[in-house]
């Protein structure tokens, strides 16, 4: 089972910019984690970069929050962390549970890595790039749709974000240079199969550049 993104402390350092939200992250992370293990069962489990959100040196509060989640997922099964641009210090957190970060490994015959830098082996599957799309909605305004990203000839996969909170950028209104990801920049962005991720299950939306205006 591989996650992406999960931004542990997403809030606390909102927190110290000023801006408060309920802490509610970590519960629901946890929640969708235990799911998915429980109808899953798998053997191992990738965490695909970004395990923290917050660049500085991991204070006590956030380091009892990795380990714990840490800690839970090893009941279950094995656990590899991949390093991501966010993951400043976390070997020093990691090193309590005699677990050693990496830039990727390799499963199935894919690499995986966080996205942030690109080690060209192809096929592959990345985070990093938070992919999502509007759903617009007159009544509403519509709503943020995590999703995943398949560039097809590139061998290609873009995870969308575990939390919550991290929604991202909607892919209809990027440009193609845009990408933080170094994998997709100059890639043929537009024939992109899209699969949006919604409580009804995975969404086939279709070919990124044929998607110009999604409704409910």
């Amino acid at each position: 089972m591989v996650i992406g993104d999960l931004h542990l402390g997403y809030e606390r350092a909102l927190e110290e910019e000023g801006f408060y939200l309920p802490r509610i992250n970590t519960g629901t992370i946890r929640d969708a984690l235990n799911k998915a293990i429980c109808r899953h069962e798998p053997s191992t489990i990738v965490l695909l970069g970004d395990i923290k959100h917050d660049f500085k040196r991991t204070r006590y509060e956030a380091r009892e929050e990795i380990l714990s989640l840490i800690r839970m997922l090893r009941t279950a099964a094995d656990v590899v962390v991949v390093r991501g641009n966010h993951d400043n210090f976390i070997q020093n957190v990691l090193s309590e549970e005699g677990i050693l970060a990496v830039d990727h490994v390799d499963v199935g015959g894919f690499r995986l890595e966080h996205g942030h830098t690109d080690s060209g082996l192809r096929p592959v599957i990345i985070g990093h790039e938070h992919p999502s799309v509007k759903i617009r909605d007159p009544l509403s305004g519509g709503i943020k749709m995590a999703c995943f990203l398949h560039l097809e000839k590139e061998g290609i996969i873009v995870l969308p974000p575990f939390s919550l909170l991290s929604s991202g950028t909607d892919l209809v209104l990027s440009d193609p240079e845009s990408f933080m990801s170094p994998a997709c920049r100059g890639a043929d962005t537009d024939s992109a199969k899209v699969y949006g991720v919604s409580e009804m299950g995975v969404i086939p939306l279709g070919r990124l550049g044929e998607i110009s205006d999604l409704a409910l």
